[in-house]
């Protein structure tokens, strides 16, 4: 007797509850299939089961996977994991059986059976095996932005999918950094889910969608959700910001605000100053793209504009690199009258950039109930250091070697006095195309004080398509090598170097332990 080819797998994404969206394909499967699988708690209902109830014939077998434990507790000796690893495997045996048989079996699952499906499980096991072929189903994303009305994403927003069982400051940096979220797996995860929306300044754009197209379906706002009443098959939902802009919106380059409105007839708005990290989006922190995200103009110079990638309805006004100032009361008038205003600074707002400037305008008599916050970003300094190694390991001195905003005598003084003190330090703005001469002037001062073998790291564009890191001795570094763009590291009389491989650079640290003074005998 000859054995039987073995049978066909199925994966079946029965939508989000609503039998009549299921896909007509899901349908012709269920009807063609031997087997019909689904998964269900011990109290042996199953959705899934009960959305493909009407598609379901007398001669059909039916293999009911049931959990063993879904949120209680085992005796497993693998703990909870382990108790489902193992019937994952028995699941997998039992479906084995019938395909090995011919049988053509079908697996049923609410939703897309791979977007969080119970099927994946079986799909890990079995589709290496066998002939296999996954149904997509509409998941309960996608009928949760249908049931609200609200628009996910347009554009070149994204869309962040979340489990709630993440940990809440998890959540919290996740829903700061991105357009929209759908936060999925509520029940007993809704407040540290509602604390995360609250901490990351989106409790008020959150939604609530609780069975979808379901028998028992509610929506509304997030906020005021009773936690007591959120079932496991609840979402949170924050729709998209530009979709939800009126046409007739402001165009970029629009004035915001009426020239002659009172700020008394408006809600105070806010300045937010954030640093967008030496470079490009990979340096921004999630806090920061949140910020960036929910203002409505942005406001810096134009060179750190290009970073930010455009918004429908956010409105951009650069400006040139020398008129902090202006800048800085430009954007506070701007949240005077109503407006959320993001600063946008290079680097960290608060290292030489835009945080002193909005920070002094704003202790003025006109500005001081405006409320302004100041969010970290990675500065130039940190971001060349990594790229060298570590040669800020220990105590450091960051300066300015700009003489626009302080005299030269000062920068001087308190280079030999970190120079004297034994501090690595970081040089900020060496130099210009209108100032030539600073670099070699701070070589020759500290040369009175350090080694001429000192390691120097020139970290010029760091992040940057231009980017280039390496280190020369003290004494070698030539001024005609530096401009604005380059940061310059000067170690300790304790930072080291070393080649780890032949075609390497060289590795710079400084290491975290001073030596002890030496005393006499």
């Amino acid at each position: 007797m000859s054995t039987p080819a073995p049978g066909r797998l199925y994966g079946v994404g029965l939508g989000p509850g609503d039998p009549n969206l299921m896909t007509l394909r899901a349908v012709q499967v269920i009807a063609d299939a031997d087997v019909v699988a689904y998964h269900s708690a011990r109290h042996g209902r199953s959705i899934a089961r009960s959305i493909a109830a009407a598609h379901l014939r007398s001669d059909h077998f039916e293999e009911a996977l049931v959990y063993p434990v879904t949120t209680g507790t085992t005796d497993h000796p693998g703990g909870y994991q382990g108790a489902m690893d193992d019937f994952y495997a028995a699941c997998a045996e039992r479906l084995a059986a019938h395909l090995d048989a011919g049988r053509t079996v079908a697996v049923i699952s609410e939703g897309d059976p791979l977007f969080y499906g119970s099927y994946m499980h079986m799909h890990k096991r079995l589709a290496h095996r066998y002939p296999t072929e996954v149904v997509p189903g509409v998941t309960s994303v996608s009928a949760a932005s249908a049931r609200l009305g609200a628009p996910l994403v347009e554009g070149e927003e994204v869309l962040t999918i979340l489990p709630g069982t993440l940990p809440e400051e998890e959540l919290t940096a996740r829903l700061a950094a991105t357009d929209s979220a759908v936060v999925m797996k509520l029940g007993r995860t809704f407040p540290a889910v509602r604390g995360a929306l609250e901490a990351s300044g989106r409790l008020a754009e959150a939604r609530y969608v609780e069975r979808a197209t379901m028998e028992g379906e509610r929506t509304g706002h997030l906020d005021g959700t009773d936690p007591e009443s959120v079932p496991y098959f609840a979402v949170a939902v924050v729709p998209s910001r530009v979709a939800a802009l009126p046409v007739d919106a402001p165009a970029a380059g629009q004035a915001a605000v009426p020239a002659e409105e009172e700020a008394a007839a408006v809600p105070t708005g806010e300045v937010v100053v954030v640093g967008t990290g030496p470079a490009g989006p990979l340096w921004l922190t999630p806090e920061t793209r949140g910020a960036l995200a929910a203002a409505q103009d942005l406001v810096g110079y134009t060179t750190y504009l290009d970073r930010v990638p455009h918004r429908p309805g956010q409105i951009r006004h650069g400006s040139d690199n020398k008129v902090e100032a202006e800048r800085a009361e430009f954007a506070l008038d701007l949240a005077r009258r109503g407006r959320r205003v993001a600063v946008v600074s290079g680097g960290d707002p608060g290292v030489f950039a835009m945080a002193t400037a909005v920070l002094e305008a704003a202790a003025e008599g006109p500005y001081r109930d405006v409320p302004v916050r100041v969010l970290p970003g990675v500065t130039a300094a940190n971001a060349a250091a990594a790229r060298a190694g570590a040669p800020l390991g220990h105590d450091y001195a960051v300066i300015s070697l700009s003489d626009r905003l302080k005299p030269w005598e000062v920068i001087a003084e308190r280079l030999a006095a970190a120079a004297r003190a034994d501090l690595a330090l970081a040089l900020y703005n060496p130099g210009s195309r209108s100032r030539t001469w600073q670099v070699g002037k701070a070589r020759d001062l500290l040369l009175e004080h350090r080694s001429p073998d000192t390691p120097v790291v020139l970290a010029r564009d760091v992040g940057g398509p231009g980017e280039r890191v390496r280190t020369v001795r003290l004494a070698d570094l030539d001024p005609a090598e530096v401009d604005m763009r380059t940061l310059l590291i000067i170690g300790s009389s304790q930072t080291r170097t070393v080649r780890r491989t032949p075609d390497a650079p060289e590795t710079v640290w400084t290491p975290r332990r001073y030596p002890e003074p030496t005393t006499g005998a």
